[in-house]
């Protein structure tokens, strides 16, 4: 059975381009009578004839046009999947898939992604949330290979790295009781109605370390999705909400809010990037992770 090579096609590739034994064999580092043994090899292997020689010169016979077509769609192909592979095995290209378990942390990762495409101009990113707080599964799934958590949930063979800090505020509108006040306790949201992100109260760090450990829980409770309808909803005086100070001074110009301090000392947070430890040497995510640390750097 014959079997087509890459290499036949580079010789006939190559004798098809200069026209003799001599200058192809100078083109793939081999002498004229190791080339000419190559091309009767070659034949011999495809049991068809491919070359006719008229004087000096080798002319391509009917099935060696074809080849010769075929060699010249498919070594430029080869060569590209070469180079694309390399790049892959050095960490200079992919698509990095990035998991979201944070709603008001997309603000964040946009000043992140937009800087470090620039940087790494032939990686792509592709940002899901369809893992809302399940992410890590997904990682451990391969399903991602970064994961966006304020909430690292450690399991063997993954890394958190935590690369942003920030403080959990209430955000209250302009004509609020507690407008202007600097910090609050968990009895004085009794009576509100706290907007917060589709997320179970248990996953909710208002919940968890402010209001439950106090035995409270708020008059009413909304679940909106997106942080602008969150944020106008709050300045029309529909509710009060719990987000990153950072996100609220992002908002400033565009809205009249106010944030306060949750309790005495606040509640502090940070960002943690996920990854598996089997990528370690993946480059472009390695440096994502510490390009998002510091984007300085």
């Amino acid at each position: 059975m014959s079997v087509l090579q890459r290499n036949h096609l580079m010789i006939i590739q190559e004798v098809a381009r200069e026209g003799s034994l001599t200058a192809a064999g100078a083109r793939l580092n081999l002498t004229q009578p190791a080339l000419s043994h190559a091309v009767r090899k070659i034949e011999m292997q495809l049991g068809v004839k491919i070359w006719r020689r008229e004087g000096r010169s080798l002319i391509l016979t009917q099935a060696g046009q074809w080849l010769l077509s075929l060699a010249n769609r498919l070594l430029p192909q080869f060569s590209l999947a070469e180079e694309r592979l390399e790049q892959f095995a050095n960490g200079e290209r992919g698509t990095l898939r990035i998991g979201m378990e944070c709603h008001p942390c997309y603000q964040w990762l946009l000043n992140v992604v937009s800087p470090y495409l620039e940087r790494w101009p032939k990686v792509d990113v592709d940002v899901r949330q369809k893992f809302q707080f399940g992410g890590i599964g997904a990682i451990l799934s391969n399903e991602i290979d970064i994961l966006v958590t304020p909430d690292p949930l450690y399991k063997p063979g993954l890394n958190f790295t935590p690369v942003f800090d920030y403080e959990l505020v209430l955000v209250v509108g302009s004509g609020h009781r507690l407008y202007g006040v600097d910090r609050v306790t968990p009895e004085q949201l009794a009576d509100e109605t706290l907007i917060t992100y589709p997320v179970p109260s248990e996953r909710l760090d208002i919940y968890t370390q402010f209001l439950q450990p106090a035995g409270i829980a708020p008059r009413q409770q909304k679940q909106i999705e997106t942080t602008d309808i969150m944020l106008v909803m709050v300045a029309h005086g529909r509710g009060v909400a719990a987000l990153p100070r950072w996100l609220v001074d992002e908002y400033a110009s565009r809205f009249d809010l106010h944030s306060v301090r949750l309790g005495e000392n606040g509640i502090a947070k940070q960002i943690f990037l996920g990854r598996r430890e089997t990528d370690a040497d993946v480059q472009y995510l390695t440096d994502f992770i510490g390009f998002a640390a510091d984007p300085k750097d």
